[in-house]
C-alpha cells in the first residue's frame, strides 16, 4: 500500500528500542521518556513513521513536562496528533496512522471523566484503533505514499494505521504485565 518500507521501519525502531533499553533504564518520568524515544525514532527508525512517531512524541511529551494524570494523558495524545497532522498533512481519513491515532485518542477522551480506569480506558482505545485500521482497507488513500498507488490496488489495510494500532496494542499489554 506504499512502497513497501512500513515493516522494516517499524522494525528498526523495535530493535533500537530494545538495545536502547538493555543499554540503560528508561528515564522515568514520561516526558523525558517520549523526549528520548522521539530523538531515538528520528535517529534509527527512519522513513516518513520515525519521522511523524518523533514529532508526535515530541508533541506528546509536553502536556506531560508538569503533570501526568490521566486527563494529562488524554492531552499529551491530542497534541501529538495535532502535531502529525499540522506537519505531516494528513487527516482522519486519509488512510494513514493517524486513523488508528484519532480513534484511539476519541476513546482516551474517557480519560478526562472523573473515576476513570487506566486499563478499561486504554483497551477500549486499542480497540477503537484496530478497528479504525482495519476501516482504512476501504478507504482512498489522501495521503502518504498510498496516494500514488490506484485505489483499485490497494486491498489491505493501511500498514501505518495497523502499526499504530499495533503499538498501542503492545503498550496496553506491557501495562497489563
Amino acid at each position: 500500500a506504499g512502497d513497501g518500507d512500513c515493516g522494516h521501519t517499524h522494525a528498526r525502531a523495535a530493535q533500537a528500542i530494545q538495545e536502547w533499553v538493555r543499554a540503560r533504564p528508561p528515564p522515568a518520568a514520561p516526558a523525558q521518556l517520549f523526549s528520548a524515544l522521539a530523538d531515538l525514532l528520528l535517529e534509527k527508525m527512519g522513513g516518513s513513521s520515525g519521522v511523524l512517531y518523533g514529532l508526535f512524541l515530541t508533541a506528546a511529551a509536553r502536556p506531560l513536562l508538569n503533570r501526568s494524570d490521566l486527563p494529562t494523558w488524554a492531552d499529551a495524545m491530542d497534541a501529538g496528533i495535532e502535531a502529525m497532522q499540522r506537519y505531516g498533512g494528513a487527516a482522519p481519513g486519509d488512510r494513514t496512522m493517524l486513523d488508528s491515532l484519532c480513534a484511539a485518542a476519541q476513546a482516551l477522551h474517557a480519560l478526562r471523566s472523573p473515576g476513570a480506569e487506566l486499563l478499561p480506558v486504554l483497551d477500549a482505545a486499542v480497540q477503537s484503533a484496530e478497528a479504525a485500521a482495519e476501516a482504512t482497507r476501504h478507504m482512498e488513500a489522501g495521503a502518504g505514499r498510498a496516494s500514488y498507488i490506484s485505489s483499485a490496488r490497494l486491498l489491505q489495510p493501511d500498514p501505518g494505521a495497523v502499526a499504530a494500532a499495533a503499538v498501542l496494542r503492545a503498550m496496553l499489554e506491557g501495562l497489563r504485565s
